[in-house]
């Protein structure tokens, strides 16, 4: 099961600087809806070239939502060369740790920032000589590097946390392995002994919050949008059980509806355990 420390909760439950600046100095966007995680970053600086504001919309899990909230506020008061300093280690270390499974949220903010630091600076992304290897996720060779190299990572599983490189039809695996070979050359770097874990696990009242905060913002709004509605009804362990309402009650694709959609929304977003079940009239 994943733990979350209370600083992701909080900045889950509760995040900072949600917008986006409209005359921004600088805005930065990676990720794609396609691809289940986007970051747009955008940031305002003052007379004396600090950050003064800093804002985020994205689209993403719980990790995702407290990443960016959480780097808007370590960028504050920073200059350019202070901001850019920031890795993803220091973004998951501000939150008290991330679950590993959940470590591409913090790499998400870090090339968010970088590239909106190059949009103010009027340079391109630096992306020449690479190759695309993970065609599911939009991955290339040289953020795989970049990423195993700055957190020693050594295996395609890890590569994959970080990332998400890997985590879709897996074709890229050998490809990976074999630029982690290339990387570390038969010798693999030393690795810090495991620290013990940042925060508690998910309490059974955090896990309910986390359930209805997921319906009410990323599930039940498109629903209703196409005249359907949704219900919480009870929360028993791991399964939810909801009713359909509106269009969505009568619609012949509702089991799609609730495995495809409602589930994997909250597999995604709150526990992989999650099962959802329809209580009918």
């Amino acid at each position: 099961m994943w733990e979350y420390t209370e600083a992701v909760m909080e900045h889950f439950l509760h995040p900072r600087n949600v917008g986006e600046i409209e005359d921004a100095d600088g805005t930065g966007e990676v990720g794609s809806l396609a691809c289940g995680d986007a970051l747009r970053l955008t940031f305002k600086l003052d007379e004396n070239q600090r950050i003064k504001e800093a804002k985020f919309q994205t689209f993403g899990c719980a990790s995702a939502i407290a990443s960016s909230s959480v780097l808007t506020e370590m960028i504050k008061g920073k200059t350019l060369d202070e901001a850019e300093k920031i890795t993803n280690k220091e973004i998951a270390e501000y939150l008290g740790g991330l679950p590993e499974e959940k470590m591409h949220c913090s790499v998400m903010g870090m090339e968010a920032l970088e590239a909106a630091i190059a949009n103010y600076r009027g340079q391109p992304v630096e992306k020449q000589d690479y190759e695309i290897v993970c065609k599911c996720f939009g991955i290339t060779d040289k953020e795989i590097e970049r990423v195993a190299r700055e957190n020693n990572l050594t295996t395609v599983e890890e590569v994959t946390h970080y990332t998400k490189a890997g985590g879709g039809c897996q074709s890229c695996h050998p490809k990976i392995k074999m630029i982690l070979d290339q990387l570390w050359d038969g010798k693999k770097p030393e690795k810090a002994a495991p620290k013990p874990a940042a925060g508690k696990k998910l309490t059974n009242l955090q896990k309910i919050r986390l359930i209805e905060e997921t319906l009410e913002r990323e599930i039940i709004p498109p629903m209703r949008a196409d005249g359907g509605d949704l219900e919480l009804i009870d929360i028993d362990g791991n399964t939810v059980y909801v009713g359909l309402r509106g269009a969505c009650s009568s619609c012949p694709m509702s089991d799609f509806t609730l495995k495809k959609y409602v589930e994997t929304k909250l597999k995604e977003f709150v526990h992989p355990d999650i099962v959802v079940e329809e209580v009918k009239l």
